[in-house]
């Protein structure tokens, strides 16, 4: 069995920004293990080739590919070699790691320590439960981006489109402009779940009508999608009788949901959050399997790819630190809750040092949009951290809050057990 001292799993944008994050903090490249799935690194950004990525980490507006060949570039430089059409199979708590490839075949691969970058898939039309035959013409908004910016391929001329996350929006906008005609957006929800400048960019811009509160309620067609029947939908998300509208189209794209590709990570045993799909995990992005890091969207599903990157140089040093004996030992822990209107934060778990030198960055999702609200972290005596007030906050937008040095000593030697992010409304 070959050691190596570091393995990362995924060769996109947070497995390449953690392995480099770990040459810079003293781990030698020779001893990194890179494993792709794909033919090339640089994972789903290959086949995002609109702008828009790169403004907070490189301070100017890049596409996809871009953005990921300057990491890819910056791997390179580094002396990382990068293993493709490398695909894991397994790994064990005690960081054992069985994959596959054409070079090497089936091997297994133990590390010091492992940091998981899988990225997430698309929840797929067998999710929905949505009446009619399989006819051709259904595709995932993200499936139906790599036909088209990858293969060269048209799924189709008449469009509707299900749900408005990003992908969702930008897809709206790609066919678009790639001569096919856009019906509609539906979503189930009362607010869209993409980013406000993609609500602008991709739909207000090109006269594309976004539907709020509809879904799907029939497919109609059986060789082929020959019509789409869409309904609104009331509070709990049941359809209206005779809200029904029936759109002519060739074509359905769903962007109803990203999934953390969790299969490897659930595989060793290591604990998941119900509401991220992805591990729990302390500041360092350590999971609770000591070695085992997650950063990126197999931790969970990121708004900018920017954060992504950001997260893995967290969980690239740390897994550096950990190699090299350097990590220290934690003083004390202290549990993140979330309160109201909060879905989720990361990390979930605070592992404070004796004497913590760094700020401690929470991010966390909302549940709903809101107006004029303070974002707020309380310990758990209900004494204010941290708050913040926003005009607006709403869950296609990622938030966070920084928790300083001294902070953190303070709760370390208060023993609080603690902490609650959550919103609080204003006045007027």
């Amino acid at each position: 069995m070959r050691h190596v001292k570091l393995i990362v799993v995924g060769g996109g944008p947070a497995g390449l920004a953690a392995a480099v994050s770990a040459v810079k903090n003293g781990i030698d490249p020779k001893d990194i293990l890179v494993l792709e799935r794909d033919t090339e690194p640089g994972g789903i950004l290959n086949q995002c080739i609109h702008a828009g990525f790169g403004l907070h980490r490189f301070g100017e507006e890049l596409t996809g590919p871009e953005y990921a060949g300057r990491y890819i570039q910056m791997a390179e430089e580094a002396g990382i070699h990068i293993t493709v059409n490398a695909m894991v199979l397994s790994m064990t708590d005690n960081r054992e790691v069985t994959y596959v490839s054409p070079e090497s075949g089936y091997v297994t691969c133990s590390a010091d320590a492992v940091i998981l970058a899988m990225g997430c898939r698309e929840r797929t039309r067998g999710a929905l439960n949505i009446p009619g035959s399989r006819p051709a013409g259904i595709f995932t908004a993200g499936t139906a981006q790599r036909y088209v910016n990858i293969e060269g391929y048209m799924p189709g001329k008449r469009v509707v489109i299900l749900g408005s996350g990003d992908i969702g929006l930008i897809m709206a906008r790609r066919m678009t402009l790639e001569g096919a005609k856009v019906l509609c957006v539906c979503e189930l929800m009362p607010y869209s779940g993409g980013l406000a400048r993609n609500i602008v960019q991709c739909l207000d811009d090109f006269g594309i009508p976004l539907k709020l509160s509809h879904t799907v309620t029939e497919i109609h067609g059986k060789d082929r999608v020959e019509g789409i029947t869409v309904a609104a939908v009331d509070e709990n998300r049941n359809p209206i009788p005779g809200t029904e509208e029936t759109f002519e189209c060739d074509t359905l794209l769903l962007s109803v949901g990203l999934i953390p590709e969790n299969e490897v990570t659930r595989g060793a045993g290591v604990p998941l959050d119900r509401m991220t799909n992805g591990a729990v995990v302390n500041q360092n992005r350590e999971t609770a399997v000591p070695g085992i890091y997650a950063c990126g969207n197999v931790l969970h599903v990121h708004d900018l790819v920017d954060y992504v990157s950001e997260e893995a140089e967290i969980a690239g040093r740390a897994a550096a630190m950990r190699i090299l004996g350097k990590s220290g030992d934690t003083a004390h822990s202290v549990t993140v809750k979330t309160g109201f209107g909060v879905r989720y934060t990361v990390p979930e778990r605070l592992d404070i040092p004796a004497e913590p030198e760094e700020s401690v960055r929470i991010f966390f999702r909302v549940t709903d949009i809101y107006k004029k609200v303070r974002l707020v972290v309380r310990d758990a005596a209900g004494n204010v951290l941290v708050k913040r007030a926003k005009t607006a906050v709403a869950p296609g937008e990622m938030e966070s809050m920084e928790l300083k040095a001294d902070m953190l000593k303070a709760l370390a030697a208060d023993k609080c057990s603690e902490i609650t992010v959550e919103l609080e409304k204003m006045e007027g």
